[in-house]
């Protein structure tokens, strides 16, 4: 299908050359003689590209690009104008136009310079639709939980979407910092903006800070062309620094600049570039320990630490299991286009035996593993790769039963983690005390040191 252009010129000379040009090389043109007509035009449908004169008696050029802003921000724009001043290009570069032509014009130019704005619209429009999908990809529906800590999480990140502030996550591996770095970025105001993850345990130490950074053609041997870096690659958006814990100090020192300045300056060059983004970092280590033990520089901590995020790991929140196991038996029957009928109460109390030393991302690994086996029935103990004696198919003890039985495991396990201390059991869980008081009549729990040793050779 040929490529849509709306030439918007007063010249009616000039205009009909430049429109027969372009239907010769298979275009499909449509002109107006002004800016007023051009921006009808624009609202009337699409086009791939818009030409348009600067000086023109009624609606300048200037003019209606600010108003293509509005109506079609995705078309690419040229200009042009008798009048090459520095000044007219600066001003029209500001405005949003992708380029622009001198008058007279020449035509091999124009073809050259059109064919990169259509491949500039192509490439904007295709990063649009990945970003839409990404977006939909991050959205709250993929933080699944119903345990108190993770709803406290997911009302953290609704307000974290829409500040630009910096944000710490931590949590042992495999609890999904990444998934809830995205879900701040892709639910808010950058939605529509860069988010550029890296991992700095991956990069080594002697080419992370010109990665960060970028760095000038001949900044160091193979320093072929300028590059810039991942900052500059998130700019306007977000900058996801995963394992931000391996970053040798100095460049710590470098980061920490790169902070307070809001400007990076790349390797091999003097002059800094302004820089405006959220920075994320993400640490499954204990990075207050890490100061103590001079590893990590406690001023770059303050600044990455505006808003602190503690994934809690799979083990302390095992009510959430069920809801997890659904959605990611959901995805992979979709993604592998395969009929599984769900869970078996068997299989389902084994997961809830398990301690998940690898978290969600491990639990992810299961049930893909399981739905590949489990065409037509539903998932049993044997598809599970860990071992999980004392379950069988035949066991008659309900999910309910199972549910109840890991959640009276669990509160008492914080009660003697904390001294059966109330006040601290009940933080711990995320619930109010008296929340915990019920709970504890309900599953029938010790409310004291003394009243379990009382009860221990019961439970024997």
């Amino acid at each position: 299908m040929s490529k849509a252009i709306l030439i918007v010129e007063d010249e009616p000379v000039l205009r009909d050359t430049l429109a027969n040009l372009l239907v010769e090389e298979g275009y499909e043109v449509e002109q107006a003689d002004n800016g007023a007509v051009g921006r009808d035009k624009a609202l009337a449908r699409t086009f791939d590209l818009i030409i348009t004169d600067i000086r023109m008696a009624q609606m300048d050029g200037l003019t209606l690009v600010g108003h293509l802003q509005q109506i079609c921000p995705d078309t690419p724009v040229i200009i042009m104008t008798a009048y090459g001043t520095v000044e007219s290009a600066v001003s029209a570069m500001r405005a949003g136009v992708y380029d622009y032509l001198l008058k007279p014009v020449n035509f091999d130019d124009m073809l050259m310079k059109i064919q990169r704005a259509l491949d500039y619209g192509e490439a904007r429009r295709t990063r649009q639709i990945i970003t839409e999908q990404l977006a939909g990809e991050s959205t709250f529906h993929n933080l699944v939980g119903t345990a108190p800590s993770m709803q406290k999480l997911f009302d953290m990140v609704r307000k974290l979407s829409t500040v630009k502030s910096s944000v710490l996550i931590v949590g042992d591996s495999g609890t999904g910092k990444e998934l809830f770095a995205r879900a701040i970025h892709y639910n808010g105001i950058t939605r529509d903006k860069p988010f550029v993850p890296v991992n700095c345990g991956a990069i080594p130490d002697n080419l992370i800070e010109s990665e960060l950074f970028g760095y000038r053609r001949g900044a160091f041997t193979g320093a072929i062309r300028d590059k810039i870096g991942y900052f500059e690659a998130a700019n306007h958006g977000t900058l996801f620094l995963d394992e931000i814990s391996t970053l040798p100090v100095g460049v710590q020192s470098s980061l920490l600049r790169v902070l307070e300045e809001r400007a990076v300056v790349p390797v091999g060059d003097t002059r800094p570039r302004p820089v405006d983004l959220r920075i994320i970092a993400a640490s499954n280590r204990n990075l207050d320990q890490m100061v103590r033990d001079a590893t990590f520089r406690e001023d770059l901590l303050y600044r990455l630490n505006v808003v602190k995020l503690e994934l809690p790991p799979l083990a302390q929140r095992k009510e959430d299991l069920p809801a997890i196991v659904q959605h990611f038996l959901d995805k992979y029957t979709r993604i592998m286009n395969k009929q599984v009928l769900g869970i078996s109460n068997a299989a389902m109390r084994a997961m809830l035996s398990h301690d998940w030393p690898g978290n969600v991302r491990e639990l992810e690994n299961v049930i893909e593993r399981a739905v590949i086996f489990a065409e037509g029935r539903h998932v049993q103990v044997d598809d599970l790769p860990f071992a999980a004696p004392g379950f069988t198919e035949g066991d008659s003890e309900t999910l309910k039963d199972a549910m109840a039985g890991f959640e009276r495991q669990h509160i008492l396990w914080c009660l003697k983690r904390h001294d059966y201390d109330k006040t601290e059991t009940a933080k711990h869980l995320g619930i109010g005390i008296s929340s915990l008081y019920r709970k504890l009549d309900e599953l029938n729990i010790p409310k004291s040191e003394s009243e379990s040793a009382e009860l221990q050779p019961a439970d024997e």
